[in-house]
């Protein structure tokens, strides 16, 4: 294993950022694996953690195959993360809303520009990343259409699902997308959490990656289990969304099946505890993503299904 610094961004007042990015095997540049781009992106870092732990023993016990490189960068946004922001301290911007990058740009817009410079020629581009909404996800991969999308590969990872959407606008500026630009087969993994731990999905996380790596021959080490991943396109799922802000009782968990006018939560008045509304399923179907906070703004997602046919 090599450690090596990437980026170092110094500081008049503080210790410097530096970005480390931890090298396994030797020869062609096989795969990149990137964390935690934003500061409460806990859990994305912590699953580094446990690959880099794995892909330690795999170079001891020569599971690497000859003349295959793999990198994983495990933590970009440590300014952030040492302050509990999701985004940058100074100017509440977004790294991963600023791929390529800009080498004279603004700060965020700096660091992108060097991450991405060093890790915009793999063939294969792996995130660990959050959604913008706070909530708990059943783990999956998801994929922009942009038309160089690797469907038939993003299975080989073994989860159940694969969501697949069109890119809008703003998607333009995230390291998925702009992966997928120059050619790298590019595939962003959401688990359970974000800013906190959840060791059985970050496991899980991290068995696909492994199980990933040796279907594609980077590893010799074969990883049992696994799904035949089921492709969605994301306008298929449903999403139930709030009518009124208030206190929210989540009353189902993510992967649970529901059935048609079955309650998934309810929202009580802030100030009498008097239930509000009642959220009910429209259909029969399998909770995918559920809205974690306990306050629940009005017209917010709070729960969204995979329509179940039967």
């Amino acid at each position: 294993m090599k450690k090596k610094l990437i980026y170092e961004l110094k500081s008049l007042y503080r210790d410097s950022l530096r970005v480390y990015a931890y090298e396994f095997g030797e020869g062609e540049d096989s795969v990149c694996i990137v964390g935690a781009l934003r500061g409460n992106e806990v859990q994305q870092m912590y699953i580094c953690s446990l690959l880099i732990e794995r892909l330690k023993s795999y170079e001891e016990n020569n599971y690497i195959t000859k003349g295959k490189k793999i990198v994983v960068i495990p933590c970009v946004n440590t300014y952030s993360m040492n302050q509990a922001k999701r985004f940058w301290p100074q100017d509440d911007t977004d790294i991963n809303r600023m791929f390529p990058g800009y080498y004279a740009g603004e700060t965020t817009q700096r660091i992108a520009e060097s991450i991405f410079d060093a890790v915009k020629n793999f063939p294969y581009g792996i995130q660990f990343t959050s959604f913008y909404i706070p909530g708990q996800f059943s783990t999956h991969i998801r994929m922009m259409k942009t038309g160089l999308e690797d469907i038939e590969n993003s299975k080989l990872f073994g989860l159940p699902y694969v969501i697949v959407r069109a890119p809008r606008p703003y998607d333009t500026t995230t390291l998925n997308y702009n992966w997928q630009i120059w050619n790298c087969k590019a595939y962003s993994l959401y688990t359970k959490a974000c800013d906190f731990i959840d060791k059985p999905s970050a496991k899980e996380a991290c068995r696909s990656v492994l199980r990933f790596l040796h279907e594609k021959e980077i590893t010799t080490l074969p990883i049992p289990g696994g799904f035949h991943s089921e492709v969605i396109e994301e306008d298929r799922m449903l999403s139930i969304k709030s009518k009124t802000a208030g206190f929210m009782e989540r009353l189902v968990k993510v992967n649970e099946e529901v059935h048609k006018g079955e309650i998934l939560a309810k929202i009580y008045d802030p100030y009498e505890h008097t239930v509000i509304e009642e959220l009910t399923a429209p259909c029969n179907g399998t909770v995918f993503f559920v809205h974690a906070k306990d306050i629940v703004y009005a017209h917010t997602s709070v729960v969204k299904l995979k329509i179940n046919n039967i």
